[in-house]
């Protein structure tokens, strides 16, 4: 998912292997986009990606407009935000127990 996200410019790439301290999946990647047409860009790579390399099917919940959109891959959940919404929800501090697999700035 990170080279997806590299490919279209994504910025501030990090994955959390979160498997340790949740239930409900294994790793969150989270990324910045830069504008409302990135971000849509973004996930759209992402569930091209994963459905052409890894035979998943995504679900993209959330509108680029909102700052915040979702890709869930099951084990693989991505979060695609914009500067401003990744600051606000600051979800590295709130998920502080999981371990940072990758950090690309």
């Amino acid at each position: 998912m990170a080279s997806a996200l590299e490919e279209k410019l994504g910025v501030e790439i990090t994955i959390l292997d979160i498997s340790q301290v949740s239930s409900f999946s294994d790793f969150f990647v989270l990324c910045n986009g830069t504008s409302d047409r990135m971000l849509n860009s973004l996930a759209e790579s992402v569930l091209e990606k994963s459905k052409k390399e890894f035979s998943l099917i995504g679900r993209v919940e959330g509108h680029p407009g909102d700052g915040w959109m979702l890709v869930d891959l099951g084990d693989v959940i991505v979060h695609l935000f914009s500067p401003d919404q990744r600051d606000y929800y600051q979800l590295e501090q709130l998920w502080s127990n999981a371990k940072v697999v990758l950090k690309l700035k």
